[in-house]
């Protein structure tokens, strides 16, 4: 609160954030956060759920105001890609130049294996300020909502925040297949990458509880 933009973000969001668990039957003492990101519907989901219950609840959709890059992994520094896969939240930045910012721990295990392993990049931000080259970009007003909503999950104890992000919605992933395939074609690398990441997308799609993630030695994601 010693941040003056922190504390305007209280002034502004923290009344209404607490009606609104309140309403949703959310302990707002003790409730933990879940973020999803979509590329290509440039849309960012917050979920939420009471510390005494593993399901979430959709709390709001952000609109992700800009964009860089193309569908796809990052896999090395200056290719201004948008992260694809299972993180958390690594950083609070209440002094951002970009209001303010909340990282993501891009590098990853799997983006270590498979990305390019001497110049894999960083500094990877959900934040304000709708400019960016491999963010995630929300408005000032928006950011606001998510900060203080992450800050107030990790005081009551959340140690980790996840965040998915997906090239798209991987719902009925038959169908989705298909149509990277006449997109990208056959041989393209991604759309294996994708299908392993709609394995974890389907787990929390079909119980809304987050998945346990790791990393085999070839980089792939595991679920259970």
């Amino acid at each position: 609160m010693k941040a003056p933009k922190v504390a305007v973000a209280y002034q502004e969001k923290w009344p209404e954030i607490k009606r609104k668990l309140t309403n949703m039957h959310i302990d707002t003492a003790a409730f933990r956060i879940f973020i999803r990101g979509f590329k290509s519907e440039k849309k960012l989901e917050l979920w939420v759920s009471s510390k005494t219950s593993p399901v979430y609840q959709l709390y709001n959709v952000y609109p992700i105001c800009a964009s860089s890059g193309e569908p796809g992994p990052k896999r090395r520094e200056g290719d201004g890609q948008v992260p694809e896969g299972f993180y958390s939240i690594s950083v609070f930045n209440p002094y951002s130049n970009y209001y303010v910012s909340l990282g993501i721990n891009y590098p990853n295990q799997s983006d270590r294996i498979l990305g390019n392993k001497n110049a894999l990049g960083g500094a990877i931000m959900i934040h304000g300020n709708c400019v960016t080259i491999g963010c995630i970009p929300l408005t000032d007003d928006k950011i606001k909502e998510v900060y203080v909503l992450a800050v107030e999950a990790k005081n009551s104890g959340q140690l980790e925040i996840p965040v998915h992000l997906f090239p798209e919605a991987l719902s009925n992933w038959h169908g989705v297949e298909k149509e990277m395939i006449q997109k990208y074609g056959e041989g393209d690398s991604r759309i294996m990458f994708w299908k392993n990441l709609s394995e974890g997308y389907d787990y929390f799609e079909n119980s809304h509880k987050i998945p346990e993630v790791r990393v085999s030695v070839d980089g792939k994601y595991t679920f259970r």
